[in-house]
């Protein structure tokens, strides 16, 4: 099971144990995805956010492997040719399909919600 640590300092953790989805790029790729709430972040508007001043003219390769390695760490057991099942790829972007108390911010808003009567 994943859950992705938000409120605080962002933290990633699969089963149970604390893993690094990467350095400070892979970290903006993958800190968009729960911010979009399970819906697809087009491709350009990741970049974008990567590379605001001057996006290099290696921006898609560079995505395609931070996305690559964050699938690794996110699905450790995964067989490289099965389809992911947390990070999925959209015709024009990726999304994040996990579980409602997957993502801690997502967790905190339904319970405020459930407490409110919302």
């Amino acid at each position: 099971m994943i859950r992705l640590k938000v409120l605080g300092p962002f933290r990633v953790e699969v089963d149970g144990r604390e893993v690094d989805p990467g350095g400070r790029l892979a970290r903006m790729v993958l800190v968009q995805l729960p911010i979009a709430r399970g819906t697809v972040v087009p491709t350009e508007r990741i970049v974008e956010r990567l590379w605001p001043t001057r996006i290099p003219s290696s921006a898609q390769a560079s995505l395609h492997a931070y996305i690559a390695r964050l699938r690794r760490t996110l699905e450790p057991g995964r067989a490289p040719p099965t389809p992911a099942r947390l990070l999925v790829s959209a015709p024009y972007g990726y999304a994040l399909a996990v579980e409602q108390d997957a993502v801690d911010s997502w967790a905190f808003e339904g319970g405020v919600a459930a407490c409110s009567g919302a």
